[in-house]
């Protein structure tokens, strides 16, 4: 326990603000609400602007501030003007900044002032509960935990939030699927502790739900069938939203075994990961030609869209391909897709053999179902895929087949380079697929290696499969 404190108080005074960066933060998040403000008249749009999220709540980071301004606008605006006006607005407000466009429920603008990550984000003036947006409950997240939060325990949500950091699984993103500042808000104030809260999770066994507010006291069964989540989070300011939804299972897996591991054997590490260093490529070479598994690669150029759209389209398309490759008989070990969202794509599985033998055997129905065993029959009696039968075998019908496919490169490349919306492929993905697709295998991955850093320290960890934090236990 004494080194648990000394880490976390190691830790908590590199991650809390000081009275210095306060004041630079509330500077410029003074003068963005000035600016966007500005651009709201200048529009001639009723709306109130305030700033929300961590800044407002006290809870961010010193190395990572993160401004929030959101911008309460008319009800009477339709969904579709909402992000059009809003986006005219935030790029008004930010000119001469770097600009990206995000995509939510509907987009809003990224910017960088100073070095600082600034986030303006449409809302509709709504009342509790009368919500017509997802982020129209934004400020009544923030004023509630405003209330509810005292010094030390915004302290606390800024050590679970930079361990979250650390193990990569903060961020209610698509692409991360992890948990969000808010969701570590609302741990703290069920759990009070950073530490308590590692606990809790440390000991996770099948199904977590937390009801901060008790709107379902006596009532889990309801509770259940509403929320059938690994982890449920019920929102106290909308009793109908699981505020953990985003957070996929391997994200909770992975706090899990981590929280196990910290607890047993802290170190500052888990909070600041070492960087993972690319392997040469000749190291690499060398591990792919001596994994015992084949390595698929596909790899795509550019895909115009923004990131959470991307990561969406990115996910979807990964679990087709899986699918596909698995419904065709190739046992699938591991799959994984990475994307710099600029100029490269590359989705790679890992399988226990890239060829399958030519014939498989597949098993007809038992003799006893009579209507089956004729449609059995008169599907492969005169199939010219198969090598042996129909014959009989333990009281059923049994046939041979020729593969199809006696690779999954020839499985994929057949299915996809028509672009694969019939098995599942994503629209943008399909596209990609039509234009531009590489179909790698092992070593001929070398170049793409080569050629980017990124894709390099990717699949380094990729093929080593083991967690950082692994090593501090």
């Amino acid at each position: 326990m004494p080194k648990l404190k000394a880490i976390n108080q190691k830790v908590l005074k590199k991650i809390k603000p000081t009275q210095e960066d306060r004041a630079k933060i509330a500077s410029l998040a003074k003068e963005l609400q000035q600016e966007v403000l500005s651009a709201v008249k200048e529009q001639g749009v009723d709306a109130a602007v305030r700033v929300e999220g961590s800044v407002a709540k006290d809870t961010w980071l010193r190395e990572e501030p993160e401004i929030d301004i959101f911008m309460r606008l008319p009800a009477t605006i339709s969904r579709k003007s909402l992000g059009e006006i809003s986006l005219k607005i935030a790029r008004k407000a930010t000119q001469g900044a770097k600009q990206i466009e995000r995509f939510a429920e509907h987009p809003y603008l990224e910017a960088f002032l100073c070095g600082v990550r600034m986030n303006i984000v449409p809302c509709y003036d709504a009342k509790l509960g009368e919500w017509k947006s997802a982020t129209d409950r934004t400020p009544f997240h923030t004023d509630y935990v405003k209330k509810r939060l005292n010094e030390s325990m915004r302290d606390e949500v800024r050590l679970l939030k930079k361990f979250l950091q650390g193990i990569k699984v903060y961020g209610a993103e698509i692409k991360t699927g992890g948990f969000s500042g808010y969701l570590c808000e609302l741990l703290i104030l069920h759990h009070k502790t950073f530490i308590e809260t590692l606990r809790a999770f440390s000991k996770y066994n099948q199904r977590t739900a937390i009801d901060v507010e008790g709107y379902y006291a006596g009532k889990e069964k309801d509770l259940k069938l509403l929320f059938p989540e690994h982890l449920v989070i019920v929102d106290p300011v909308d009793k109908g939203r699981n505020v953990a939804s985003a957070v996929q299972p391997q994200k909770l897996y992975t706090l899990v075994a981590a929280a196990r591991a910290y607890l047993k054997t802290p170190s500052e590490t888990f909070f600041y990961p070492p960087k993972l260093k690319a392997l040469t490529t000749e190291a690499i070479r060398s591990k792919l030609d001596n994994l015992g598994t084949s390595l698929i690669f596909l790899k795509l150029g550019e895909i115009k869209a923004v990131p959470d759209v991307l990561w969406g389209q990115l996910y979807k398309t990964q679990r087709a391909i899986r699918k596909l490759a698995e419904k065709n008989d190739f046992k699938v070990l591991r799959d994984a897709v990475w994307s710099n969202e600029k100029e490269l794509t590359v989705f790679t599985l890992e399988l226990e053999q890239h060829d399958s033998p030519r014939v498989k055997k597949h098993l007809g129905p038992p003799l006893k179902r009579e209507k089956e065993c004729e449609k059995f029959l008169s599907k492969y009696a005169n199939n010219d895929y198969v090598v042996s039968g129909p014959y009989i075998e333990e009281g059923r019908w049994v046939v041979e087949l020729r593969r199809r496919f006696k690779s999954v490169a020839a499985l994929l490349k057949d299915k996809l380079q028509g672009g694969g919306r019939n098995v599942g492929v994503a629209e943008l993905m399909s596209q990609a697929f039509r234009e531009k697709l590489a179909i790698l295998l092992n070593s001929e991955v070398l170049e793409v290696y080569r050629g980017n850093l990124e894709f390099a320290e990717f699949l380094t960890g990729f093929i080593s499969g083991k967690p950082f934090w692994l090593i501090a236990t």
